[in-house]
């Protein structure tokens, strides 16, 4: 990292770590289950936490999971375009950006007179290795 991280709070710390240390993407909910020994009790207390990192860039919310992952690359929002490949088989997330299809989705926004404040893009499908299996 280039820039200076954010002082997180013990809250924060914990659910980046919860979902840093995950296999795949974790629910709000999973995230307070695996917490409640650390004190947590209510999903507003995840749910806040979740808000700040998501402001600071450190995780991702997929919209079609309804779940959050750690960011793979941190600051990547400054790439303006965020895509994920999600395994529906084993739930491997990867996170790329591709910068064809943001100069072209950047095209078609000026093309429209479109102003994209964010883009992000979840392919869902099967992994390399779960088409091997």
């Amino acid at each position: 990292m280039t820039t200076a991280s954010p002082e997180l709070t013990r809250n924060q710390s914990l659910v980046l770590e919860t979902l840093a240390k995950a296999e795949g993407p974790l629910s709000a909910y999973t995230i307070l289950d695996k917490l409640r020994d650390d004190g947590f009790r209510a999903p507003l207390q995840v749910y806040r936490a979740l808000d700040k990192l998501l402001g600071f860039g450190l995780i991702h919310r997929l919209e079609s999971l309804n779940a959050f992952v750690a960011c793979a690359h941190p600051h990547c929002h400054a790439h303006g375009l965020i895509a994920f490949a999600i395994c529906e088989k084993c739930g491997q997330v990867d996170e790329f950006s591709d910068e064809v299809v943001q100069k072209r989705l950047a095209g078609w926004a000026e093309d429209h007179r479109f102003k994209a404040e964010k883009t992000t893009i979840e392919i869902r499908g099967r992994c390399a290795n779960c088409l091997a299996a």
